[in-house]
């Protein structure tokens, strides 16, 4: 189970992600989508510990 909560990355006065909060069970398939630019791969480097 991944529980994430009040998730905000900041890059200098630009908020890429701001206050988001997911949880996914075990057992569960869980995509992320959004256009170019909208923080996806900033969010996984930062469930990832990146």
């Amino acid at each position: 189970m991944i529980h994430c909560q009040n998730i905000t990355i900041q890059y200098g006065s630009v908020k890429v992600i701001d206050d988001i909060d997911f949880k996914v069970n075990k057992g569960e398939v869980f995509g992320i989508i959004g256009p170019n630019g909208s923080g996806k791969t900033s969010l996984l480097k930062a469930i990832g510990g990146a």
